[in-house]
């Protein structure tokens, strides 16, 4: 099932992704007398795992089947894109975590995962606009994977790790070079305002199957600057799932964004480094998730 959040008159409203459109699970709960579905968010729809997602494709279910058009879907060109995850209480991410994007950043394959985080204020939504921080001229694009855990994760297995991911998305590291390279702390240069897009969807991970197997990519402006896949990981999502559990509970709709292939700016020579700039827009694609879009504004 592929899910996401919208803005409507200030507030965020669920929606489920069809063929043919958006399905508002608020109205369709109405129109087919599904009282507990009728005020769901996307944070009640990870706490309550399958039993909430069994009914959430009944709804759909009902929806599709319905010959009398009682449910009109949605225009998704005409929505106001939230962030798929609108509350995690943590966004762990983890650094130089592909082998081709360490080798051409010059670093060091690490051998264990780097982590560092970032906090709400970065979240974004598909086709968001994004700010440039006025501190910075160096602001860079990173294509990445996005976990999203559905179930309180402490000190587990490698082999269970992906049993407790409610899902994936897209997501966009976005970086500036020079703030977070200004001490040995990266958090400054990541935490920016809207410097964690994602979305569009959050897509449930029997969707998704494998998440170590999967095409991911950048363009700017139409030109494409990553282009890789999720086996390159240096550690793949059950590692790192394991290891962060090791040290701190993960809860459910907590983040963890898992790293960047190859084609960052940061990963070209000094002189051939043009960062982002107002006007550009940004497009993550990931295999099975869709298209993440964002646009950079001053």
């Amino acid at each position: 099932m592929k899910l996401l959040s919208y803005i409507q008159n200030g507030g965020y409203r669920l929606g489920i992704h069809t063929d043919n459109g958006i399905l508002d699970v608020t109205d369709a709960s109405v129109v087919y007398g599904l009282e507990e579905t009728a005020e769901l968010s996307i944070q009640d729809v990870i706490n309550g795992g399958a039993e909430i997602l069994k009914r959430l494709l009944n709804l759909q279910q009902l929806a599709e089947n319905d010959t009398n058009g009682r449910l009109q879907l949605l225009d998704e060109s005409k929505l106001a894109f939230a962030p798929c995850v609108t509350s995690p209480g943590k966004i762990v991410c983890v650094g130089l975590n592909y082998r081709k994007h360490a080798e051409e950043t010059k670093a060091a394959i690490p051998q264990t995962p780097i982590l560092f985080s970032k906090f709400n204020n970065a979240l974004a939504g598909h086709l968001e606009t994004v700010p440039l921080p006025a501190a910075s001229q160096q602001v860079d694009y990173e294509a990445e994977l996005a976990i999203v855990i559905g179930r309180k994760a402490y000190n587990v297995s490698k082999e269970e790790a992906l049993d407790y991911v409610f899902g994936y998305c897209c997501a966009n590291d976005l970086s500036a070079r020079d703030l977070q390279f200004r001490t040995q702390q990266w958090l400054l240069g990541k935490t920016c305002d809207k410097f964690a897009p994602v979305g569009p969807y959050l897509v449930t991970a029997d969707e998704v199957g494998n998440p170590n197997n999967l095409r991911i990519s950048c363009a700017v402006n139409g030109e494409a600057r990553q282009s890789s896949n999720t086996e390159d990981m240096i550690f793949h999502c059950d590692e790192i799932i394991s290891y962060i559990s090791q040290h701190l509970t993960l809860e459910p709709g907590d983040i963890i964004l898992t790293g960047t292939p190859e084609g960052v700016v940061l990963g070209y020579p000094t002189e051939q480094q043009v960062f982002l700039k107002s006007g550009d827009i940004v497009t993550v694609e990931i295999e099975k998730l869709g298209r993440l879009t964002n646009t950079i504004t001053v």
